[in-house]
């Protein structure tokens, strides 16, 4: 990739005057050599706008997570939102394919098991290995869920919107998630291109419920950690 910093001949005045003549969704892909879909993007911000780089998330912040099942690919994204100012961060991203149940719920606890999650409603299906109900396995691994709303166009107005207000940030460690985001598109006839998106789905379904179930963690877990902690260490 290479952008306009790598044009010597390109003065700061020169770049200005381009910029403003680039549409929005356009700007990443002609300036920095960023892979863009033009007008198919289903969210035409540029990664500039939403990017942050990564930060301590303070504990009284609620948190929870989008959840997108499969054999192929079992994918989450965790939000935070700061209450004061009502923006939401996604900050980590569990992507994984061809595991067990049980491996992607270790992972996911791992996060912090006393996080809720919005699911995706198909994972009451069948599992194509043993026939057992995914949703059901995952509640027996101890994992906090709910069925996410799956309403495709609404939770991708939504997302939108957040997004080009900037009251959705990703952090920019999430390079799975961005990836997708980049070829995240719709196709001549206007249909959603249904390849590479795991991680957008369960965007959608933070957006759409996780926020709705969030919640920080509880106080008795918080107050043993600070008496069993070192009060000079933290």
């Amino acid at each position: 990739m290479a952008g306009w910093d790598c044009v010597p001949h390109l003065s700061e005045h020169d770049k200005a005057e381009l910029l403003k003549s680039l549409p929005p969704h356009q700007r990443d892909a002609r300036t920095k050599g960023l892979p863009s879909l033009g007008a198919g993007a289903i969210y035409p911000v540029p990664e500039s706008e939403i990017i942050c780089e990564p930060f301590f998330i303070p504990a009284h912040w609620k948190k929870a997570y989008g959840m997108d099942v499969g054999w192929n690919k079992t994918a989450a994204v965790w939000g935070a939102t700061d209450p004061d100012g009502g923006v939401s961060y996604l900050y980590s991203e569990h992507y994984r394919g061809q595991a067990e149940p049980s491996v992607h719920a270790a992972a996911i606890k791992g996060r912090g098991d006393w996080i809720m999650g919005a699911i995706d409603p198909a994972s009451h299906g069948r599992a194509q290995k043993d026939g057992e109900n995914l949703y059901d396995m995952y509640i027996e691994q101890g994992l906090l869920i709910r069925n996410a709303d799956n309403a495709v166009e609404a939770g991708i107005h939504t997302v939108f919107e957040l997004l080009s207000t900037g009251r959705l940030k990703v952090f920019s460690t999430l390079q799975n998630l961005l990836k997708e985001y980049r070829v995240y598109r719709r196709n001549e006839n206007g249909k959603i291109v249904k390849e590479n998106d795991h991680l957008l789905d369960c965007l959608r379904y933070y957006v759409m419920t996780g926020r709705d179930i969030a919640r920080t963690k509880p106080v008795a877990e918080r107050a043993t950690r600070q008496r069993t902690s070192d009060w000079r260490a933290g």
